[in-house]
């Protein structure tokens, strides 16, 4: 079965969301739970990619996020879902090249628009937008 991107990404927020909560959770058994995967059908390689490069890389992007939040604001300030979807659109920002920007903040927000909230949207936008700017352009 094929997954769109889009999908995949969602399924990823979820998968991420459920490791926050509970690290030491069957990958394997997660992707099941967030994509009707068929009997022995392997997740698709763009969700293990977005989960384990997050989970790998996620102390240089709690790093980057929080040189782009507002003064006075700590990752721990943040609501979950929203540190979730800024980690996620942090690792693709910074390691997938092949997506423009422009495309994984869209994402992003629409993830915001589907788990969290207006000012969240808003707020998550301008985080990315700020981090954006200092991503290597090709």
């Amino acid at each position: 079965m094929s997954f769109s991107r889009h999908r995949i990404r969602v399924a990823a927020f979820q998968a991420l969301f459920a490791l926050a909560t509970t690290p030491d959770a069957e990958k394997s058994e997660l992707y099941q739970e967030v994509l009707p995967l068929k009997e022995g059908e392997s997740a698709p390689a763009f969700l293990s990619e977005l989960v384990e490069g997050v989970l790998t890389h996620q102390a240089e992007l709690d790093a980057l996020i929080e040189a782009h939040l507002a003064a006075g604001w700590s990752l721990a300030r943040l609501a979950r879902p929203n540190l979730v979807i800024l980690r996620l659109a942090t690792f693709e920002l910074r390691y997938n090249s092949t997506v423009p920007a422009a495309v994984v903040i869209n994402e992003a927000l629409q993830l915001a628009k589907d788990f969290s909230d207006e000012p969240s949207r808003k707020f998550i936008n301008g985080v990315l937008g700020s981090l954006e700017k200092e991503m290597p352009q090709d």
